[in-house]
């Protein structure tokens, strides 16, 4: 219906509508916590014709990290109040001062992503990339596009500053980005949704009770259900972007293929990791510093991007175990041959995924001995969780991470000799999609739905 009412608007009409349409979006879900979106929007707007105001003098600098701390500040308010009272309730009762009562704090959805998106204009206003947008309305659509706003990816202003003022829908665009949401959310429904099964039950029993193949399954499902359910997010965010003539920066570049850790974050969740590269990595001196200093650079990005993803010392750890592992990747690795780096790389993966998905480290730790066979006798094995569905579904996934899918189609859609036959496989194709999104459908009625798993975040 948005997408009808979009075009059956005149054009100086349609930024204004979306605006309206993606608020709504917003408060269909986070009702009166729209007003922190709202609010957000509003206070960066102002900042930005600061920034400008004061670019090259004395005062720009502090003006940013005014700019800087009221952001942070509104999302560690959020995000990280109750854990920093958990840390600090104990020691005011060491020192007989009493305690902080304080009761859950709600995570408005999607905040980290709108503060990382409000951020990078601020610094880019500052920095002189952007210039300040005096327009609040197209701002406010920058920061609220529905498509992206909720789990990414996350844009620059200047990706889209353009494409605010003069964008187009083709043919051929429209098509490939109702395809791209198809299969966004054929990967999220069918397999993500599916894996999320086994993963819940593994991960949420005993770690004591289960066997080394039940808990190496356990990380197994979990590692192609985040993949298949963050990607697949992000194609139907890309795909509904096409549709409205907007063109988005990929996010995932096949991560599973990767043959290091570095490599991996090349290719996973890539708007987040260059976020990270241009905005603090860079700043802190890069790799321009002395070693010792670089390294430390490092450790400090991955240990940000840990508590970005979560207030919890799971979360912290398992940005610095991807921090570590980068430092120890040197020239060994480049020798071995592809197969073994992969290994290498999906074994790191694995632990990984064990830290992140854990809700505590200790469970983490009982998780890693089980997975070593290091625990008594065992009541839960593979074998309990490999129905039907959950086999098609590994097995989707396994040939799902490689760019094998895409290459067939395309094969199969350029292999007849004339325009007609190669027309008949196109229409075969879309019709394979319409049905994989018809049994999406059928999947959510079933009652088999999972939020998707970044709405967290």
């Amino acid at each position: 219906m948005v997408l009808a009412v979009y075009f059956a608007l005149p054009w100086a009409w349609r930024n204004g509508f979306l605006l309206l349409a993606s608020l709504l979006f917003y408060a269909w879900g986070e009702r009166g916590y729209t007003l922190v979106l709202v609010g957000s929007v509003a206070l960066n707007y102002g900042f930005g014709l600061v920034l400008e105001g004061l670019r090259g003098k004395p005062g720009a600098k502090g003006a940013l990290a005014a700019a800087v701390g009221v952001n942070l500040t509104l999302l560690g308010g959020y995000k990280y109040l109750n854990f920093a009272m958990e840390g600090l309730n104990p020691m005011l009762k060491a020192a007989h001062l009493g305690s902080i009562a304080l009761g859950p704090v709600h995570l408005p959805l999607g905040i980290s992503f709108f503060t990382f998106h409000a951020l990078s204009y601020l610094v880019d206003v500052y920095r002189g990339d952007s210039h300040a947008e005096r327009n609040p309305g197209r701002l406010a659509l920058y920061v609220t596009l529905f498509p992206q706003l909720i789990a990414g990816p996350i844009l620059r202003y200047h990706q889209v500053a353009g494409q605010f003022l003069r964008r187009r829908v083709d043919l051929e665009l429209a098509q490939s980005g109702l395809r791209r949401f198809l299969i966004g959310f054929g990967k999220k429904v069918l397999i993500a949704n599916t894996l999320a099964a086994p993963a819940d039950k593994i991960f949420g029993a005993s770690a004591g009770a289960l066997s080394a193949g039940a808990a190496w399954m356990g990380v197994l499902c979990y590692a192609f259900q985040i993949y298949f359910d963050f990607s697949g997010y992000s194609d139907m965010a890309i795909g509904l972007g096409r549709l409205f003539g907007f063109r988005f920066p990929e996010n995932f570049d096949y991560p599973y293929l990767s043959r290091s850790i570095k490599e991996f974050w090349r290719r996973w969740h890539i708007s987040l990791s260059l976020w990270f590269r241009d905005y603090v990595y860079i700043p802190l001196g890069g790799n321009r510093v002395g070693e010792a200093r670089h390294r430390l650079n490092l450790l400090a990005v991955f240990f940000l991007c840990g508590v970005w993803h979560g207030a919890a010392w799971s979360f912290m750890v398992w940005g610095l175990w991807h921090g570590v592992f980068i430092l120890l990747e040197g020239r060994w690795l480049a020798r071995l041959p592809g197969a073994v780096a992969r290994l290498y790389t999906m074994t790191v993966l694995a632990g990984s995924w064990v830290i992140f998905r854990c809700e505590t480290l200790s469970h983490a730790g009982r998780y890693f001995r089980a997975m070593v066979g290091s625990h008594g006798v065992p009541e839960h094995f593979a074998a309990m969780y490999l129905t039907p569905d959950v086999r098609l579904a590994l097995l989707a996934a396994v040939f799902g991470v490689t760019p094998y899918p895409a290459r067939l189609a395309r094969r199969f859609c350029a292999w007849p000799e004339n325009a007609l036959a190669r027309a008949v496989a196109q229409c075969v194709l879309n019709a394979a999609l319409v049905a994989m999104f018809v049994g999406g459908i059928a999947s959510i009625a079933a009652g088999t739905y999972n939020p998707f798993i970044y709405f967290r975040f």
